[in-house]
């Protein structure tokens, strides 16, 4: 294993370029007495598929283009997903349904996710549910649905190391993502809500952070993460004080900054600003004045 990796146990965390930061991504590799398991292969767990011996069980936290950038290098490994998320394992078109931008190209999608992150279908993907229990012999890993990011997106508690996986609440600067199709505003925060109570000696993210040691620095990161949402609904507001179209609201740019040169960024700026859209018009803090025009209430 590489010095920057992590080991706790049956635990390692491969840690991935710049700390995994995007595109790559922070996997976990897990080991037990009768099989061996990898969760999230990333871009850099490509290169090093040699090193890791031989993987037996791979197991997607959801199903974006960095999570599974790494499964081609593990053909005989047996694959499972959240049975929301695992027909994005089957073929493009599944995952074109779960990221579902407006106008999304589909010789752009293929050059995106197959050029850039080695997408191959899984036909055989095994849907799993709430709850899964993945014994391997002296260690297990429990998945915990926690959605909103992706309709399937999970955490995964790994015994008895007491480590939680938390896949892409990744608790970075950005933010949580909900801009894809299969994405809700509401679902992820009910997700942070729940995680104030996850206990667990270790926390484990796919990008930025790698792991945080203990529930009081966990949580001091969790509440900056959760407050993004808050902070883009308060621009948003501010902005609200003329009316503007979602076009407008879009170009802005609430999610990336306007420089930010990210592939299909407007089709995640018009599906999340949809999103607070539509919460704060049905909570009266936003209202129509004429169809297609948003504006603040007063």
């Amino acid at each position: 294993m590489r010095e920057t990796d992590r080991s706790f146990g049956a635990v390692t965390v491969l840690i991935g370029t710049k700390n995994g930061k995007y595109p790559d991504g922070n996997s976990l590799l897990v080991r037990g007495r009768d099989a061996q398991l990898l969760i999230d292969p990333s871009l850099s767990v490509a290169d090093r598929a040699a090193e890791l011996g031989s993987v037996d069980l791979v197991v997607q936290s959801h199903v974006h283009e960095d999570h599974v950038a790494g499964l081609f290098r593990f053909p005989d490994a047996a694959v499972h997903a959240h049975r929301h998320d695992v027909l994005g394992l089957h073929g493009l078109d599944g995952l074109r349904t779960i990221y579902g931008y407006d106008g999304l190209d589909a010789a752009a999608l293929q050059e995106w996710v197959v050029g850039h992150f080695n997408y191959a279908p899984r036909p055989d993907a095994q849907p799993y549910d709430d709850g899964a229990h993945f014994d391997l012999g002296g260690a297990a890993v429990q998945a915990m649905h926690l959605p909103g990011h992706t309709r399937g997106h999970c955490f995964f508690r790994i015994e008895p190391v007491g480590l939680v996986y938390l896949a892409d609440v990744d608790l970075s600067s950005f933010g949580p993502y909900y801009g894809d199709a299969w994405s809700d505003l509401d679902d992820f925060e009910r997700t942070l809500a729940m995680a104030r109570d996850i206990d667990a000696a270790y926390y484990a993210t796919f990008h930025h952070i790698g792991v945080i040691e203990g529930k009081a620095p966990y949580l001091e990161r969790l509440q900056r993460f959760t407050g993004v949402i808050t902070d883009r609904e308060r621009r948003l507001l501010d902005y609200l004080a003329e009316p503007r179209t979602l076009d407008e609201i879009v170009a802005h740019r609430f999610i990336y900054r306007p420089q930010d040169p990210v592939l299909f960024a407007d089709g995640v700026e018009r599906r999340s600003m949809a999103l607070h859209i539509a919460r704060l018009a049905r909570d009266g803090r936003v209202h129509e004045p004429e169809p297609g025009r948003y504006v603040r209430a007063r």
